[in-house]
């Protein structure tokens, strides 16, 4: 199901706020503080050890969807435990930051219903870090996402970490367009492995009902060097290129809604039950 962006209601109504939780500006990976050093350091691991091989090996592994059995609420409910070490902006637990996202798109395009559950379950693949799914270590489970297979893009955060990646100085790897070609389209491309990957297979085994700018925003919404910086655009076909607009919808208010707001997850739990009616089968494969 295609859906296409009105051209009226593009920017939306959101306004965005100055700062982040911590009163700095979002995605500053320069401040320093305790939490912005521990954010470094998990580039610096997340950058070494992200190789093409590597992310080809995971998504192989999580693509047979063998971890077991659950509906999307009890996938919200386990995350309720983690919170985003690669995240410079947030130190709540996910289940504020979904809410947060999908109500402040709700406000803002009350007609797509879809965009609201898109919101609601972007994050979902973070079930990776919880032991009964192996417990994946956040370096491979979170942060900004990059392609693999061509060149590290100088706009990727921290990106003088790749130097020691192996995949750096590969002859195959190391060249603007590596094993690709001009416009191939994104489908093609081996993107960094995490949770946005895993939850994009997760909907994909599972034939969601939701429309292909869905699936499109849950696999690349952490792709900032394409969305954020105009990195990679090079890869994209004109399909990726109508998609990208709702991304950019999205992203503004996966950005900037976090918040130290509460939501009431009571009032509102029975709308997006009945979303995931809508568009999920009752369990799904994981």
């Amino acid at each position: 199901m295609t859906v296409k962006v009105p051209e009226a209601v593009i920017d939306g109504g959101y306004v965005v706020p100055d700062g982040n939780v911590f009163g700095h500006s979002f995605r500053d990976y320069e401040k320093e503080s305790e939490r912005q050093a521990g954010v470094a350091e998990f580039y610096r691991v997340n950058h070494i050890n992200q190789t093409y091989s590597f992310a080809k090996m995971k998504k192989e592994e999580y693509g047979r969807l063998q971890k077991g059995e659950m509906s999307i609420w009890e996938c919200i409910e386990l995350l309720n435990e983690f919170i985003d070490e690669s995240d410079p902006d947030l130190d709540e637990p996910q289940i504020e930051h979904l809410l947060q996202s999908a109500e402040a798109i709700r406000r803002d395009y009350p007609d797509q219903d879809w965009l609201h559950l898109t919101a609601l379950i972007h994050d979902l693949g973070k079930v990776l870090l919880h032991s009964s799914f192996g417990g994946e270590p956040q370096w491979c489970v979170v942060g900004d996402t990059f392609p693999l297979g061509c060149a590290f893009d100088d706009s990727i955060v921290h990106q003088q970490y790749f130097k020691e990646n192996p995949d750096f100085e590969n002859p195959v790897f190391n060249t603007r367009f590596g094993i690709y070609k001009e416009n191939c389209g994104l489908d093609n491309v081996t993107m960094s492995w995490g949770h946005d990957e895993y939850m994009y297979l997760v909907m994909k085994g599972n034939e969601t009902k939701l429309p292909a700018a869905a699936y499109f925003i849950v696999r690349f919404h952490s792709f900032y060097a394409l969305h954020h910086s105009g990195a990679y655009k090079y890869l994209m076909n004109d399909g990726d290129k109508e998609m990208l607009k709702w991304l950019h919808i999205f992203n503004k208010y996966d950005l900037y809604s976090k918040s130290k707001v509460r939501i009431n997850v009571d009032e509102v739990k029975p709308y997006y039950e009945s979303l995931i009616k809508k568009y999920f089968p009752q369990k799904l494969r994981w």
